[in-house]
């Protein structure tokens, strides 16, 4: 259903939760509304600008009905107005104090303020459970080796612990940003017409400010700054970035071929309408997906800075859509991600057998590196190793078993330099992990 408030599309009504969809549903947002309505006018009546009645009045009879306000935004096409209007019924001949010296800007902007820093809230949290998660799995296999691939090809053994690491990293500086991109927006106004006070004393702001946890804003003219929003939703599609990263990396090695790690198959799941003996990486898939969403909301962020004069109105279709479908995506992405860390499976000896296909091809550099050591120009070393790294791999790509320290053994220009029992110290494992436990811990915040 859309409105001419914030929507409750098909995004809320699949992936919300029940946190974020109430931060975005209209009952939600009217009564953001009427609070910061009865804030100002409590200020206000302690500053003898409108009787005392009123804002006693908002707290114990102001009602407001969303298909009520909905029947006279019909009519005279201002949603503000409609609330007024329906919320004067409900209280009297107080009501022409409501709103006084205030504009539209300054209810709506303050409400964005508040609905997103809640939901900066809701984030954290998420991120919160999504640092644990990611946690407690690279503590656990810290030392469990696998290969480490760049362009997609084996490159030298990692462990899967550090890989996880990393991402946990990524997402505890993606929390300090979300903090930083919090107290961006959290800022309102409630400044007037064009945001000179004519109307409205600057301790009303004060005041509504403080009781909601926000300031106010330096210079609003009659609308806060679209520069805060799009830093905000900015910092919301590279946590989105970070999303797709790590599905992308669970979605690879469930791939059959390489099969180190699977996303959770829970009983009575169903892989394929065809296929009974699929079991698809969905949640990850779906992750990437929705991390499109999130990003997306960025660039009408950014082009929602540039309004005309004091105010208009182009940035507002774009908040009341796609806006709060970024927000809450990102949330369900949030908790499908650490659900999927929670329950991943992980396979030790795939990788194993995996770090073991190439007969011993990622042990070159090594090799190499050594004879540099032992007299060879690194240019004789490279082309030295080069030649029979390059014969494993087409033997091995036609299914042989030839290993790189057996071809390496046949070549005399390499035994020149290498005794047999030097080079075969050489294909140690452990060499390229003994560094990793430490890796792990200073990523998670420990020693």
């Amino acid at each position: 259903m859309v409105t001419r408030g914030y929507r409750t599309p098909s995004m809320i009504d699949r992936y919300a939760r029940p946190e974020t969809a109430r931060i975005f549903s209209d009952e939600e947002k009217y009564a953001i509304w009427l609070e910061i309505e009865t804030l100002a006018a409590e200020k206000m009546a302690a500053l003898g600008q409108v009787p005392e009645s009123v804002p006693k009045a908002l707290r114990t009879k102001g009602r407001f009905d969303a298909g009520r306000i909905a029947e006279i935004e019909a009519e005279v096409k201002h949603d503000v107005i409609a609330f007024l209007t329906n919320l004067g019924e409900s209280l009297g001949p107080e009501a022409r104090y409501v709103h006084q010296g205030l504009t539209s800007s300054d209810i709506l902007d303050t409400t964005f303020a508040v609905q997103l820093t809640r939901t900066a809230d809701l984030l954290s949290a998420a991120l919160d459970r999504l640092l644990a998660a990611l946690a407690d799995k690279a503590r656990a296999h810290a030392e469990t080796v696998c290969m480490g691939r760049s362009h997609g090809v084996h490159a030298e053994p990692t462990t899967f612990g550090v890989k996880l690491a990393g991402h946990h990293a990524a997402f505890a500086r993606a929390k300090s940003r979300l903090a930083a991109a919090k107290k961006e927006v959290g800022t309102c106004a409630l400044s007037g017409a064009v945001g000179t006070y004519a109307t409205v004393d600057p301790e009303v702001e004060q005041y509504v400010a403080g009781k909601l946890g926000l300031v106010p804003e330096t210079v609003s003219t009659q609308v806060v700054p679209r520069d805060r929003h799009a830093a905000f939703f900015a910092t919301l599609a590279v946590i989105a970035g970070s999303v797709e990263t790590l599905a992308t990396e669970i979605r690879h090695l469930q791939r059959t071929e390489v099969r180190e790690v699977e996303e959770p198959f829970t009983p009575g799941q169903k892989g394929s309408s065809a296929m009974p003996h699929k079991r698809n990486p969905i949640l990850t898939e779906n992750l990437t997906g929705l991390a499109r969403i999130v990003r997306a909301a960025a660039l009408p962020a950014l082009e929602n800075i540039a309004l005309w004069h004091e105010r208009d109105i182009s940035h507002s279709s774009v908040e009341r859509t796609v806006l709060p479908d970024a927000c809450i995506a990102l949330d369900f992405a949030l908790h499908r991600l650490a659900g999927v860390l929670e329950n991943l499976q992980v396979y030790p000896d795939a990788m194993k057998a995996n770090l073991n296909r190439q007969g011993g091809l990622h042990f070159s550099q090594r090799v190499m590196l050594a004879l540099t050591q032992k007299g060879a120009s690194r240019e004789e070393a490279y082309r030295l190793v080069q030649v029979q790294a390059m014969k494993v791999w087409e033997d091995r790509a036609g299914g042989g078993t030839l290993t790189l320290l057996d071809a390496l053994s046949a070549d005399p220009g390499i035994m020149k330099y290498l005794p047999q029992g030097d080079l075969v110290g050489l294909f140690d494992v452990g060499a390229y992990t003994r560094h990793c436990p430490m890796i792990v811990e200073r990523a998670l915040g420990g020693a």
